[in-house]
């Protein structure tokens, strides 16, 4: 990669390397070389976690345990980190081997959710602890403000919810169609119906929990199809 092409991509970080080769590391696939992006896209992932954990806790303070997992698990899922390498053009700077070019890796979501966490890794180790989560979190500024954090905070079932009773509708109806496999493993069938709105929808999973939360969320985007 060229001086000017490895400058232009961390003006778009945010962060200026002391040490620039962490960074050519981050963005080099195992497929290129035995000195990959491996160990330091451990620990970014581990840094992301900690950070969203940390800003999440500070900045929902009536938020529940279970709907800051939720919210963290949006903010650090893999499709959401592609976005953020996509927005960097993270795809021209890659380091891969012939087969995975051959094969389109620099665009694949999977390879750059990595390098980006590779790349959080590379700035720790370059930086600090506080350097380091001040650039991540400048990547999430929007993201972090907007108000549909919130509602992706709260669980299908509450969604489901709260969506009919502000439309003045009947609230659904859970029913257990079936209960298969041995009691340690077992798969629950549950219908979500929602009679006002003429929609059904099935759901599973281990447990009948769970088969609710599949129904309702199958029942919001139904809901979402409608409303567009």
């Amino acid at each position: 990669m060229s001086s000017l092409a490895l400058s232009k991509l961390q003006n778009k970080l945010g962060h200026r390397f002391q040490n620039e080769a962490l960074l050519l590391q981050a963005l080099t696939h195992r497929s290129m070389s035995g000195v990959n992006n491996e160990r330091l896209e451990f620990l970014g992932d581990g840094l992301l976690n900690g950070m969203m954990a940390m800003t999440l806790y500070h900045q929902f303070p009536e938020a529940s345990e279970g709907e800051l997992t939720r919210m963290r698990a949006t903010l650090v899922c893999g499709e959401m980190l592609a976005v953020l390498a996509t927005s960097f053009d993270l795809s021209e700077h890659l380091s891969l081997g012939q087969g995975e070019l051959k094969s389109g890796g620099v665009y694949r979501k999977s390879i750059l959710a990595d390098a980006l966490e590779a790349v959080i890794g590379a700035i720790y180790q370059d930086s600090d602890f506080n350097t380091a989560k001040a650039c991540v979190l400048s990547w999430y500024q929007e993201k972090l403000a907007s108000p549909e954090l919130i509602t992706l905070s709260k669980d299908p079932k509450t969604q489901l919810q709260e969506y009919l009773q502000s439309a003045r509708l009947n609230l659904p109806v859970y029913t257990v169609e079936s209960v298969e496999g041995p009691q340690h493993n077992q798969l629950f069938t549950v219908k979500c119906v929602i009679e006002g709105l003429s929609i059904e929808t099935i759901g599973r999973g281990k447990s009948r929990r769970f088969a609710e939360q599949h129904a309702a969320y199958l029942a919001v985007q139904q809901i979402k199809v409608v409303k567009s």
